[in-house]
């Protein structure tokens, strides 16, 4: 009975024993994945290094390992600001950064965990930045060149979040707004920019008409000139027919010079022609 009951106390011993040794063998090791970076602590004490992509030797329990994801994070952020004409600009931004494998360490020791960084480092440093860019132009300015706004911003972020250890990728700026005293002003100048442009085609128009009526006006002068001179050439003749018909009949010692029409170069001209120097065919 007793031989029984001491071999049972013994398989509980070994039992147990195979249970430690199994935890310790389990949580001796630690396995750090691609993109990966994990920051062991000993007693509640980061050690310096971090761990990289493979297997990992720690003290089994009393280390923790902390596992940070290395790849591309994405988070929105907002950021308010006023502008050089002191107007009030709101925007979003979507940046996307990683954490610096190099620096896991001092950021495991000054913020922790990933969500720690997002809304203690990130979000209060692109407020920051985004009253940099802003203050630098107009409400109208920063709308119409926002490039110019977007690149001032990123400087700006990038040399603030570099120091803890986060590498800014990209930013985009999600949403842009401005206050309604400024859309209304906007609205109103959209308006009267569209009146001025309607006032100027007008304008052109009623010149180019004008214009036209100028050269009606030409063209009918030029007409009525061209007539008069015709009408004038064909004067001359008939004086001259007339003269010719009256020397013809004061029956004087010569025969009358007739006129007659012809066509040289310059078009239809009168020819006179002596009928005294002119005889028939049989010599009269």
């Amino acid at each position: 009975m007793k031989s029984e009951s001491l071999q049972n106390w013994q398989s509980l011993v070994v039992g147990v024993l195979a249970a430690v040794a199994l935890i310790v063998s389990l949580n001796s090791y630690v396995i750090i994945n691609p993109g990966e970076a994990g920051v062991i602590s000993i007693l509640g004490k980061a050690r310096d290094g971090a761990l990289q992509e493979g297997i990992h030797l720690k003290p089994p329990l009393i280390s923790v390992v902390d596992i940070y994801d290395l790849t591309v994070q994405k988070f929105e952020v907002p950021a308010q600001s006023s502008t050089k004409d002191l107007q009030d600009l709101s925007a979003r931004f979507a940046i996307n950064f990683r954490l610096d494998p190099l620096q896991v360490v001092e950021v495991r020791r000054k913020q922790g965990t990933l969500e720690n960084i997002v809304s203690k480092i990130i979000a209060p440093q692109t407020q920051e930045s985004f009253k940099i860019a802003a203050a630098r132009r107009t409400v109208e300015e920063a709308i119409t060149k926002r490039d110019e706004l977007k690149r001032d911003f990123d400087t700006a972020l990038g040399n603030r979040l570099d120091k803890y250890g986060i590498i800014v990728l990209d930013t985009s700026v999600v949403d842009l707004t401005f206050s309604p005293e400024f859309a209304r002003a906007v609205e109103e100048k959209q308006i009267a920019e569209q009146r001025a442009q309607r006032a100027v085609y007008v304008a052109q128009e009623a010149q180019q008409e004008a214009q036209a009526d100028i050269n009606r006006a030409q063209g009918k002068a030029e007409a009525q000139r061209l007539l008069a001179e015709t009408l004038k050439a064909q004067g001359g003749q008939l004086v001259l027919q007339k003269e010719a018909i009256e020397a013809w009949r004061s029956g004087g010692a010569q025969m009358p010079k007739v006129l007659v029409t012809g066509e040289n170069a310059n078009g239809s001209v009168p020819f006179l022609f002596n009928l005294g120097n002119m005889q028939n065919a049989d010599g009269t």
